[in-house]
């Protein structure tokens, strides 16, 4: 399996000719109203239009963008995601306009619960636990191909599914964490939290001891933040890749558009 980091949080796998892509995301949208232009780039897919799978940890407009998951799909191509946030308008603020995206632009979805599994090519997926820091359905993403590994921790919260996620998909080859740990300040959630709403530098690090993974790679950090909606850790890959090597993990930086 080949894997590139596209921007942000966003992933793309091949193996045996078939693409899958995570937590897609090109378009800012509205979020530049919020926390501004993008500081890195968001490179798109190499292979728009073939995926045969495309999977969000969660339905925030950074990790679930309609319009560049439709163009990434491919005619049989199916988008996996966790279940419709419930409540009120301003409870579920933050994840309706990418359910309204997704609708108008017809892409096909199948919902999963933790610990399920969905097979499309090569590619074996398995929904796992996660933790939003906002509030909204999240899952992490264990993906199976070629031989290889992988977690997908999408924005999540540190928590304590990490020994049964181990126990039960079996071990991490290479361990994609959020590392930015941000304060946010967002109209819906009022009044706003002091703590952070994903995992920062040593929580990942932690994460990914406790996972026992073989490498970890840092994600969701530099491309948006913007006092004071959105502020991220200092330096938070170069935090994590000190945290990890105390904790004993193997970690390195891979940049937007890399292979790792």
């Amino acid at each position: 399996m080949e894997i590139v980091r596209l921007g942000w949080a966003g992933l793309e796998l091949q193996a045996a000719g078939e693409t899958a892509v995570i937590d897609l995301f090109q378009h800012p949208g509205r979020l530049v109203d919020f926390v501004g232009e993008p500081h890195t780039p968001l490179p798109g897919p190499s292979r728009p239009g073939t995926a045969v799978l495309a999977l969000v940890t969660h339905l925030h407009e950074d990790h679930a963008d309609p319009q560049a998951i439709a163009a990434a799909l491919g005619p049989d191509g199916v988008l996996v995601r966790p279940a419709a946030a419930q409540g009120s308008a301003l409870e579920v603020a933050g994840v309706a306009p990418t359910e309204e995206g997704l609708l108008r632009l017809g892409v096909p979805q199948r919902v999963v619960a933790p610990w399920e599994t969905v097979e499309a090519g090569p590619f074996r997926a398995t929904a796992v636990p996660a933790v939003d820091g906002l509030g909204d359905p999240q899952v992490s993403w264990v993906v199976e191909a070629g031989g290889l590994r992988i977690l997908h921790a999408g924005d999540t919260l540190f928590h304590g599914s990490w020994w049964s996620i181990r126990e039960r998909v079996g071990p991490i080859d290479i361990a994609f964490l959020p590392v930015n740990g941000p304060v946010v300040r967002l109209p819906h959630r009022r009044p706003a939290s002091p703590l952070v709403a994903a995992m920062g530098p040593r929580e990942a690090a932690t994460a990914a001891h406790l996972l026992q993974a073989a490498t970890a790679v840092p994600i969701h950090y530099d491309a948006l933040h913007r006092a004071p909606a959105y502020v991220q850790a200092t330096m938070p890959a170069q935090a994590f890749l000190r945290e990890a090597a105390g904790a004993g993990v193997p970690a390195r930086i891979v940049e937007p558009g890399a292979v790792v």
